[in-house]
């Protein structure tokens, strides 16, 4: 009951801190969190890290606790409430919530969620995709115990679909660590955590050693090790040695490494061929072993997740000599596929002479599609920065700015690099200087004087940059800030930074990763960046103190900065050893007065505690100060024996509220000390101030320092409004479109008071192309909020950065920059969709039925190798586009050569059955034509299809809309049949923009509203339906099909049995007007014809010979029955009378005649054969 109660009391409280967008900088409660894993849980310290493969994401969550509960008893109390944990996956442009399971077994002891892969993400294709951010939360909406950790999708992700070379255990590694001398270290630019790092080999050993993590070197053991130089060495030849690591550069689709015997370029890591990598030489003519030992790789990092046409990887490589006559240049670089690589200055015209300058480094803005270069001119030993655009890949040899010459104390240039997914562009060496316009202008950050930087490192996440000097000084900062810190140094020699993806920073070394992710874990405690120096006091205001840095008179010129403020202190907190602290708000440097070169204006947080008489016997004295050249005397006005100038009082301050204040440099005796004034046209010469009326300060270094400067606590919280977005969001602004970001700044903390300028700060990458409006305001609350619009304005396509820095915070803030994408492109979430007028569920697509009405079914499933008829007819298929396709089925509609030419496999081709194509159920539903060879089943109507509704949508990240003007369409069939029409209203005020359309198109263009198809053809219908170019950047084009069946008769069948029927009867009324007019009476005639044929049958028995011809005699004969008789003349026989009577005929006598006849029959037939005249036949009537 007493677990229940706390806990329910602790929800309660963290219910209060509800907001409604991620606020950043907020210390939460570090001790209760939850410890969650797909893979065994993790260790102590370790991130939260997870995985996400083919199968579905099942994760376990466990709750911990500094309390004697369990993570059992959490559970409980929890899940007996109704609260159960939820998880947020988020990228820059995806934000989905799931909740774990409400359900409690007994034997339960965490919170279980199974996620299917395809609630996540659909794709499977190898290809450059964001690592997720993953946030669990004690309940969905409460920012209570939250955890964040990484989501990494390892079947994507391209490098580690490879075999990088040979495989070799961590012992066989250890025997290395005697030959290494340095380390490189790369990761990928969309998903930090995988990572590489490379082994830098002496002389005495051979061989290019890498290791690869997907998590983000946190634990050595997972660290997957390759050896390479097999594969290097079939490239070079056998006979070449000292081969080693020189640099190493992961882009978004390529590995690139510098060898000490050459450069290689591995191929496209998104199609894997085998699992082997390869890698291609790129050759340098003139640069030898030495040359390529001393190189360098450059690399603007940039993720290219859902790539556009116009983002493209650059590297640069440069080489430490200074180029002879027959080499075109010490520096070259090359755009993926590096392929080609091209001297990195431009090609000076003929006759053209420019001052010989050595290129340091070389990068590609990829904002404003330009190159910058950092030049160090041999004769005049002096640094510049010059920017040329880039066109066609190549710099112009125009400047795009006049270029920016360096101070010449800026004389030891190192490096130059853009802070990855922004503009900032730092250069770097002994001293530190930043650019937030792409290199047109440049500012000092640190000045390092003897010391180098040698490396920097750099975090997308925080915006974090860490600077690592030759003498292993360690220092911060922020990206955009004005301001820098020591947090410490490092002892080892051999050794490595990086920032996974989460912002965490690791010391490696070859033996053992340093991967706890605080800053004091690997440099030890925080850094005292104060410096040996008395400092001088003074009030400006009850709030304000300015502090004066004393340089004595005979400090030696090259010291004399160590004893000056300096950038460093910008921003730090000024801590008296007794009591007291102030904020550093401005630096000041100055010549005057003498001694006092440098000041700080500082924000009083706690009042710093003040001398009292048992320190300094002279406060109980009244205090005179006279001018005594360039100093002043201080003169005790004695009231008491005790009461004198000692020793110790030197370099403490005399304050005087309202005059200069005096720092004691000498004493001359117990009543006089010499002072320097720290404002002399404030000194108040001749004038005695009683006791009580001056103050003493002791911020002197004589007997040890009593001053300490350290990183002012974070005093800024960070909140966006969205809460749904990381903090690299990414925005699409279409044609025509708008987006808006809202910020949030709210003063957090003793120090930070509320100032009425702007608290943030926009920097724009390029402003060029969008419009980007930016409105500030303070609240009630003294919170300031900042509402960023940007709105397409030209055609141009492209992307740009933003920075919206908070200028103020301190470096010990976890975030002070903000620094969204946005691109003038078309979002790969927006599209155009179809509504079908009856919605059919994907249940009802794997079963195949969907009854519209009584014995009709919605569903068609098509025959196998299926092609749609053509407009010569059913049985003459001329499409290529093959539905239901089976490579072992016959095809069908196949006897016509102009049929069987046509038809070609997509999914299918070169595949020998059904199975091997390989059709997903995403492939088997889509109406798209590229997966034809998949669909198996189609919508199904009933003849005719009238006055279907084409109802379009647009979906984006925003939701969706329906389809109207301006977007306008075209319609087409795609398997070229007709017998089908559109119809649509056009606006006046369109009309004009749609004939335009037209007569360059050359196709109709339509009004997706309101838009309605006619159908009068048979089976299926497949369209496609195309947004016009120029209202959008986006390609949208959507398919659907329609298959109509119950047709009365296919075509042409109707038209033939129409033209047939009309044929025979304009035939018929020709011939009845032919009848008319001659005076032909059909009946009549059909009649005499019919009995005239009758009357020529011959007379055929049905036994013996058949009877010879009968001939009709000349002359007719009267018959003794008062008939005409015929003569007919048999050949070889006697002629036989036949009767015909008008209008009756009489069948012949039955074979069956009377035995008289039949004699009369046999002696005719004698006389037949004895050839007889003829005989007449009497006819009746």
């Amino acid at each position: 009951m007493e677990l229940l109660l706390l806990y329910v009391i602790i929800l309660l409280l963290n219910m209060l801190d509800f907001s409604s967008g991620i606020i950043y900088n907020s210390k939460g409660d570090v001790t209760k969190h939850f410890d969650c894993s797909n893979q065994g849980f993790s260790k102590k310290n370790e991130l939260l890290r997870l995985y996400l493969t083919s199968d579905d994401l099942r994760i376990e969550c466990i709750f911990h606790s500094d309390t004697n509960f369990t993570s059992k008893d959490f559970l409980s109390v929890f899940t007996s409430g109704g609260v159960v944990p939820s998880l947020k996956i988020i990228n820059s442009t995806y934000a989905g919530v799931f909740h774990f399971n409400l359900k409690l077994f007994s034997d339960q002891i965490y919170w279980l969620i199974d996620i299917p892969r395809k609630n996540i993400t659909r794709s499977r294709d190898i290809a450059a995709v964001e690592e997720w951010i993953v946030r669990i939360y004690l309940q969905h909406g409460l920012n209570t115990y939250t955890t964040e950790g990484t989501l990494l999708d390892k079947i994507r992700e391209p490098i580690l679909q490879w075999n990088l070379g040979t495989l070799i255990k961590e012992v066989n590694i250890r025997n290395l660590f005697p030959h290494v001398v340095g380390l490189k270290a790369t990761k990928c630019p969309c998903a930090n955590d995988v990572a590489l790092l490379g082994f830098l080999l002496n002389s005495a050993h051979n061989g290019v050693y890498i290791g690869l993590s997907f998590s983000g070197f946190w634990l050595y053991s997972d660290t997957l090790w390759y050896n390479l130089t097999e594969m290097i060495y079939t490239k070079v030849g056998e006979g070449h040695s000292e081969l080693s690591v020189v640099d190493m550069v992961l882009t978004n689709h390529f590995l690139v490494i510098l060898t000490s015997l050459g450069l290689f370029v591995s191929g496209d890591l998104r199609h894997p061929s085998n699992s082997d990598l390869k890698f291609s030489r790129a050759d340098f003519c003139g640069f030898e072993r030495g040359d390529y030992a001393k190189g360098k790789l450059w690399y603007n990092e940039r993720c290219f997740a859902n790539r556009e046409h116009f983002e493209v990887d650059y590297v640069t490589v440069t080489f430490e000599r200074n180029r002879t006559l027959s080499e075109a240049s010490s520096c070259f670089y090359g755009s993926e596929p590096f392929l080609e690589w091209l001297p990195c200055l431009p090609q000076l015209a003929k006759g053209m002479k420019i001052a010989p300058s050595t290129v340091i480094t070389f990068l590609v803005d990829q904002d404003d599609s330009s190159g910058v270069y950092l030049l160090q001119n041999q004769v005049c030993l002096t640094a510049s920065v010059s920017v040329h655009i880039l066109e066609n890949n190549k710099p112009r040899l125009k400047e795009k700015f006049p270029r920016f010459t360096f101070p010449p104390s800026f004389s030891s240039l190192v490096g130059m690099k853009f802070h990855p997914r922004s503009h900032l562009l730092y250069a770097y060496g002994n001293q530190v200087w930043f650019s937030v316009d792409g290199g047109n202008t440049f500012d000092l950050l640190a000045d390092f004087h003897d010391d180098i930087i040698k490396n920097t490192y750099h975090s997308f996440y925080n915006s974090e940059i860490t600077f690592v000097s030759q003498s292993g000084q360690v220092y911060l900062t922020k990206a955009g800030l004005h301001r820098f810190s020591k947090i410490g140094s490092i002892a080892d020699k051999i050794f490595t930074l990086y920032y996974d993806h989460m912002g965490f920073i690791h010391k490696l070394t070859p033996g053992r990763f340093e991967a706890n992710g605080y800053h004091k874990s690997i440099f030890g405690q925080a850094v005292d960046m104060g410096f040996e120096t008395a400092l001088a006091p003074e009030y400006i205001t009850i709030n304000e103190m300015i502090f004066y840095a004393y340089v004595p008179a005979n400090e030696p010129q090259d010291s004399i900065h160590t004893k000056k403020f300096s950038n460093i202190h910008l921003g730090k907190v000024i801590n008296s050893k007794k009591t007291g602290n102030a904020y550093i708000k401005k630096l000041l440097q100055h010549n005057i007065p003498e001694g006092f070169l440098s000041a700080v204006i500082a924000e009083i947080i706690e009042p710093f505690d003040l001398e009292d008489v048992k320190e300094s016997s002279c406060l109980s004295s009244s205090l005179s100060i006279n001018q005594d050249g360039k100093f002043y005397k201080l003169t005790l006005d004695l009231q008491s024996v005790v009461s004198s100038f000692q020793d110790s009082d030197i370099e403490k301050t005399v304050v005087i509220p309202g005059y200069s204040s005096f720092l004691i440099t000498s004493i001359v005796d117990g009543n006089n000390a010499l002072a320097m004034a720290t404002v002399p046209e404030r000194v108040p010469n001749n004038m005695t101030f009683v006791k009580d009326s001056w103050l003493l300060y002791d911020f002197g270094e004589r007997n040890g320092r009593k001053w300490e400067i350290y990183t002012k606590p974070c005093n800024y919280l960070f909140q966006q409004d969205d809460n749904t977005l990381s903090l690299n969001v990414l925005r699409y602004i279409d044609l025509g479109k708008s987006q808006t970001l809202g910020i949030k700044v709210i003063p957090h903390g003793k120090g930070a008071h509320t100032l009425e300028v702007p608290l943030l700060k926009a920097i724009v990458g390029n402003p060029n192309l969008l419009d980007v409006k930016v409105k500030g305001s303070f609240d009630n609350t003294d919170r300031y909020q900042m509402e960023i619009s940007a709105a397409s304005k030209t055609f141009l396509q492209g992307s740009t950065s933003l920075a919206l820095i908070v200028w103020g915070a301190s470096t010990d803030c976890f975030v002070t920059t903000f620094t969204p994408t946005l691109k003038s492109s078309c979002s790969y979430l927006k599209s155009m969709r179809h509504n079908p007028s009856t919605l059919i569920t994907r249940d009802e697509w794997l079963e195949g039925v969907h009854p519209y009405s009584r014995d009709f079914n919605m569903i068609k499933t098509l025959p196998v190798n299926y092609r749609p008829p053509s407009n010569m007819g059913v049985a003459i298929p001329l499409t290529d586009n093959f539905y239901h396709a089976d490579p072992s089925k016959p095809i069908p509609r196949n006897l016509f050569p102009k049929s069987r030419k046509s038809g070609k496999f997509k999914q299918c081709a070169n595949k020998s059955n059904r199975k091997q194509c390989n059709c997903t159920k995403d492939q088997k539903f889509s109406y798209a034509v590229a997966f034809s060879d998949c669909r198996e089943k189609v919508p199904r109507f009933k003849f005719p299809v009238l006055q279907y509704p084409v109802s379009l949508d647009i979906y984006s990240e925003d939701g969706h809309i329906p389809m109207e003007t301006p977007y306008l369409v075209t319609v087409m069939e795609v398997n070229g049949r007709k017998h089908w029409e559109i119809k649509h209203t056009v606006p006046e005020n369109v009309m004009r923009l749609k004939n335009y359309l037209e007569s360059i198109l050359h196709v109709p263009v339509y009004n997706p509203l309101g838009l309605n198809l006619s159908v009068k053809g048979s089976e299926l219908f497949h369209f496609r339906v195309s947004v016009v170019p120029g209202v959008t950047f986006c390609n949208l084009v959507e398919e659907f099909q329609i298959y109509v069946d119950e047709v009365p008769l296919q075509f042409p069948g109707h038209t033939l049995i129409a033209i047939a029927t009309a044929v025979v009867l304009v035939c018929l009324i020709y011939a009845t007007f032919m009848f008319q007019i001659h005076t032909v009476s059909p009946g009549k005639r059909y009649r005499k014809f019919i009995i005239r044929n009758k009357a020529n049958l011959p007379n055929i028995s049905t036994r013996g010979p058949q009877p010879p011809r009968v001939r009709e005699a000349p002359g007719p004969q009267p018959s003794p029955k008062g008939g005409r008789e015929k003569t007919v003349v048999e050949a070889g026989a006697p002629p036989r009378p036949q009767v015909e009577y008008r209008g009756l005929h009489r069948e012949p006598p039955s074979p069956r005649q009377p035995s008289s006849l039949r004699a009369q029959n046999t002696s005719a037939t004698a006389r037949q054969e004895a050839g007889p005249p003829p005989r007449r036949i009497r006819e009746p009537g």
